[in-house]
């Protein structure tokens, strides 16, 4: 089992995180009309997964916006952000904050299946239940580029890194 640090402290992350050259696995994850979105619906598009706990923590924000300007650059791609955040609150703050080139995804419907299948399940600790912070870039045919399990929650992906495989 892989650890992650949690401020002071260390949380344990299951599943199987992917590295590059693995096949993703599959996912339904829900959207912003409370719909069932796979990511079969983005065939034939490049993907960055943002994976963060919650949008309503400074550094998923961050991200989020950072990942939001640099989407729009980015050619035949789509940039995810995945989060336990409900449909709603996560739609509320891409309105607030004026975000419209990343789309946000909800693990609530499917946190257990998603949170294994891509290896960033929080199993101990306060955050248990959150997925861990982590980008994952996709080619047309889901073959993973890059993948970052963040070290430390609190900590920004290196964006740099990830985006320089597209």
């Amino acid at each position: 089992m892989t650890t992650v640090g949690y401020g002071d402290d260390h949380v344990e992350v299951g599943g199987r995180f992917p590295e590059p050259g693995d096949k993703a696995p599959p996912f339904f994850l829900t959207g912003r009309e409370m719909n069932d979105i796979s990511l079969e619906d983005f065939a034939g598009q490049r993907k960055v997964l943002s994976i963060v706990p919650s949008i309503d923590t400074g550094t998923c924000a961050t991200s989020t916006r950072k990942f939001n300007e640099q989407a729009s650059t980015l050619e035949n791609t789509v940039v995810l952000v995945i989060s336990a955040d409900l449909p709603f609150a996560a739609g509320r703050f891409c309105g607030a904050e004026g975000l419209d080139n990343v789309l946000m995804l909800s693990t609530f419907r499917h946190h257990a299946e998603f949170a294994q299948a891509w290896g960033v399940d929080i199993q101990s600790g306060r955050p248990r239940g959150l997925c861990a912070r982590a980008v994952i870039v996709l080619d047309e045919h889901n073959q993973v580029l890059h993948s970052e399990l963040v070290d430390q929650i609190k900590n920004e992906p290196d964006y740099e890194a990830a985006l320089s495989v597209l």
